[in-house]
């Protein structure tokens, strides 16, 4: 059984990712306001508390990151700034802080997103971000030592969120979080690193 830190834990694909996982290891969840632990991907003061305070671990994985919809011709500095602090460079601080915290052949996941490839009106920063993050695993991946992995999960939209986010993406075809979740358990169980992993239809 091997002991996973999960980041986001009371979201939509969190719960999915902890129901999966959890039937096999040991899954410690983290929140903003909720789970075993709190922590704030945009403040790296929260995360190194957050591994001080659970040690080694044999897996990193995330499904959190806030990013800001809105029209190109309205977007602020600032309201792009909330995705590159938060899901991108929140997500690229739990790697390089995680390294140090797992255990040698441990994993790292984090999430993008299908706009990192497929761009839609209102989702500039997201697009920015996911194909960011996809970019960072890459290169992250040919550097880590002690036989460590990492991979992104890209799901498209999700069938539970599509009452909140199904406007934005009119003709997608939303699947299941629990569909989300497999790609999750072949990132932490698997052997690939470097790799992104697609849940579209």
């Amino acid at each position: 059984m091997s002991k996973i830190l999960l980041i986001g834990a009371s979201g939509t694909i969190g719960q999915a990712v902890q129901a999966n996982l959890g039937a096999r290891h040991d899954v410690i969840t983290v929140g903003r306001s909720s789970g075993m632990h709190q922590a704030d991907l945009a403040q790296p003061a929260s995360l190194a508390a957050l591994f001080a305070a659970v040690g080694k671990v044999d897996a990193i994985v995330s499904t959190a990151g806030n990013v800001h919809f809105g029209p190109l011709a309205e977007m602020t500095a600032e309201q792009f700034h909330i995705g590159l602090q938060d899901k991108l460079l929140g997500q690229v601080q739990l790697a390089l802080l995680g390294q140090r915290y797992l255990n040698d052949g441990g994993s790292i996941t984090l999430i993008s997103g299908i706009l990192g490839t497929e761009p839609i009106r209102n989702g500039a920063s997201a697009t920015a971000v996911n194909a960011a993050i996809e970019g960072f695993v890459a290169a992250a991946a040919i550097e880590l030592p002690r036989g460590l992995r990492i991979n992104a999960i890209s799901p498209t939209v999700l069938t539970e969120s599509m009452g909140t986010y199904g406007p934005f993406f009119p003709g997608f075809e939303p699947v299941p979080a629990e569909r989300a979740a497999l790609a999750y358990q072949r990132s932490v169980e698997g052997a690939q690193t470097g790799r992104v992993y697609r849940v579209h239809p």
